[in-house]
């Protein structure tokens, strides 16, 4: 088929892990439906995907209000781009991935151009701004939920929503062994092993990870026998991590594209509250969360957000499972406290397993890129090949 009469779907993605998981349903959707063209927003994992670019804007991405008023005239430019796209091309579909603030504008935009939106893994109405929901309903055809509890939020509405699992359990099928990872990573099978996760964000980086170096020196005063090891994430640089440990007394080894491994490595993990937490919880390291953000973006927060718990471990329980350090508690002595009295306690770290098993059964199962892609392809009215597993989440 001739790529100018090629059914079309715009995907649109603004961040890194939106990016991942843009990049994930890219894949399905050309499998299932080989003589499609994707185009959109998104970062590199995307385009490796097959997914024309008309902007990255992935690089922009940051933490809080208070940090997002530089980057707007760039998040402008990426929009106008798109609604262009949107008024010259038509795609069968747009597919909004999180990214509320740009996504639901763009959302506008096509439904008044009457192209079908679908929202996969749309904002966090349960934490904050649950007048979205209303918004969402009215102005998508579907919408895929990736957590069990936001199809009732949906349903409220009369919006057409779909659970179709959390995108981690395709990546988590076969998560590393201890002893796998541990030799990946170089650590003895015998160490003591924190494993730091201070964040895939440069912003997150610079708030956290020198109260966790000083962590890591207080953790190694009361026990001379732990190890440290950080897992970098790909979109943070490498010198930034090595100036900010420059003054470590602490040997920290710094390892890149092993962030599961790193996890299923350690004993317990210092870990920025995101996404890790949620894959920590899968892989079923034990933790501490951690995190920091402007005071700006702690004040908008405060007035916002309408749940007890900022980490996804503690949300999907519906209970403080693991213990959460914000803002002035995220230092470096209650780091350590919070990590030496878990690993001085067997029970501790079995509650928090045992609550990881009740976590990883709440979220569906594996087949969550295809699940999302049918639904996709149904809306944009292109059939799809025989895929490879059922619907059921």
């Amino acid at each position: 088929m001739d790529a100018s009469t090629a059914p079309s779907i715009m995907l649109v993605a603004g961040e890194a892990s939106g990016d991942l998981h843009g990049a994930a349903l890219a894949g399905h959707l050309r499998r299932l439906a080989p003589s499609v063209s994707l185009t959109g927003m998104g970062g590199p994992r995307m385009a490796e995907a097959g997914v024309c670019l008309l902007s990255d804007v992935t690089r922009l991405a940051v933490v809080g209000a208070g940090e997002a008023v530089s980057r707007l005239p760039g998040f402008y430019r990426a929009y106008r781009g798109l609604v262009r796209r949107l008024r010259e091309h038509r795609p069968r579909s747009v597919v909004l991935i999180d990214f509320p603030e740009f996504n639901l504008r763009l959302a506008r935009a096509a439904k008044r151009l009457g192209i079908p939106v679908i929202y996969f893994i749309p904002p966090q109405v349960w934490a904050w701004r649950r007048g979205r929901v209303r918004i969402i309903g009215r102005l998508t055809t579907r919408v895929l939920v990736i957590f069990p509890f936001e199809v009732p939020l949906y349903q409220a509405v009369g919006a057409r929503v779909e659970f179709v699992g959390h995108p981690l359990l395709d990546r988590l099928v076969s998560p590393p062994t201890r002893r796998e990872a541990r030799g990946s990573v170089g650590v003895p099978a015998e160490a003591m092993l924190v494993g730091l996760l201070p964040g895939s964000r440069s912003e997150e980086v610079r708030r956290l990870l020198p109260e966790m170096m000083r962590a890591a020196g207080l953790i190694r005063d009361a026990r001379p026998d732990a190890e440290f090891v950080l897992a970098l994430a790909p979109t943070v640089d490498e010198t930034l991590v090595s100036s900010l440990l420059a003054p470590s007394p602490v040997r920290i080894s710094v390892v890149a594209g092993q962030t599961h491994e790193v996890m299923a490595a350690a004993d317990l993990l210092l870990v920025a509250s995101g996404t890790a937490t949620l894959e920590a919880a899968l892989i079923g390291t034990p933790m501490v969360v951690c995190y920091r953000v402007s005071r700006v973006s702690e004040l908008v927060g405060r007035l916002l957000i309408r749940i007890p718990w900022i980490s996804l471990a503690n949300i999907v329980a519906g209970r403080p499972v693991v213990p959460e350090l914000l803002q002035d508690d995220a230092t470096a002595a209650r780091m350590a406290e919070e990590t030496l009295r878990l690993l001085g306690s067997p029970a501790a770290l079995a509650a928090q397993r045992a609550a990881f098993a009740e976590i990883r059964g709440r979220l569906g199962t594996a087949g969550v890129g295809e699940r999302a892609a049918l639904s996709v392809l149904e809306v944009a009215g292109v059939p799809a090949v025989a895929p490879l597993r059922g619907r059921e989440p």
